[in-house]
């Protein structure tokens, strides 16, 4: 079984302030960072920090060569990391003093990804193989549609939520791991038992993950729902929380553990995570999370 995350490549500027800009406002910054981010290549680094054997696929432009060192430091396979005559896409990053943020995306090369260039990546994956893929990039519901067509279990963290995507043949998807502003902007509805009801009721061979802030997370299928609250954690910097849990949620259960242990582990990293400045380097190793989680059952 092979692990592909197709998805985005970004440049993060990061911009620490006081709080977060306001309308008309202009503030100054206490420190500015750049870094190396996007949703897929965060989750591209989770995934190969958690133990996994990963590859992965997208564009930048000769921009973003650091990226791919980047990725391939952490043993990320970039084989079909195209290179494009575009600019890498870049993100504007504001982060608060309570580790708050807000982020502008610039797609670039991210909105580049023609048909014949999934067509292409995919042909080198097979039926059992798995394939993680977000909203930041063009050509997801293509994705969707040929790695399903060739029998490949689909993950999508539907982020950011758009009309677009709302079209996409969600039907197909196996995983579908959100947030609870993303549940509410594709159902409609704020109540959490409301959200998984409505997921669940559209797309019933799903199984949804719903990350809920401060109240931790449920997993939800046809059948059962678990419940996991967060580990307390003063928070520095949330940027790459949820790609830092969906990382290791997949992981855990891609290496045969339970949805307990899935959601027990993945809300520890994400932990972890938010007390670090930056994106992916903020991402723990696993032996820091199995560090973590025994100290966490000592006490």
């Amino acid at each position: 079984m092979k692990t592909l995350v197709f998805g985005s490549v970004n440049i993060d500027h990061v911009y620490r302030l006081s709080h977060l800009v306001r309308e008309g406002e202009t503030i100054s910054s206490d420190e500015y960072r750049k870094n190396e981010g996007g949703k897929g290549t965060n989750q591209a680094v989770a995934l190969a920090k958690a133990g996994l054997e990963v590859w992965f696929a997208g564009a930048i432009g000769k921009d973003g060569q650091f990226m791919k060192d980047y990725l391939t430091s952490f043993g990320v396979n970039t084989d079909d990391l195209r290179t494009l005559d575009a600019p890498t896409g870049h993100a504007i990053i504001q982060v608060d003093e309570e580790g708050r943020n807000s982020i502008i995306l610039y797609g670039g090369a991210n909105r580049m990804i023609t048909p014949e260039m999934i067509g292409e990546t995919l042909s080198h994956f097979a039926a059992g193989d798995y394939v993680l893929l977000q909203n930041e990039i063009s050509g997801g519901e293509e994705i969707i549609r040929q790695a399903a067509g060739r029998g490949m279990h689909v993950a999508l963290n539907p982020s950011p939520v758009s009309e677009e995507l709302l079209s996409w043949p969600l039907e197909l998807v196996e995983w579908l791991i959100l947030n609870e502003i993303e549940g509410a902007d594709i159902t409609g509805l704020t109540d959490t038992e409301a959200m998984l009801d409505e997921l669940l009721r559209r797309y019933p061979n799903c199984r949804v993950v719903l990350t809920l802030g401060e109240m931790g997370s449920v997993y939800a299928d046809g059948q059962r729902r678990v419940r996991q609250g967060i580990m307390p954690v003063d928070a520095v910097d949330t940027t790459a929380a949820g790609d830092t849990f969906t990382g290791y949620f997949l992981q855990t259960v891609l290496a045969g553990g339970s949805v307990e242990n899935a959601l027990r582990t993945a809300a520890q990293a994400a932990s972890i995570a938010v007390s670090r400045p930056g994106a992916g380097r903020s991402i723990p190793l696993k032996d820091e999370v199995r560090s973590a989680l025994r100290a966490e059952a000592r006490k």
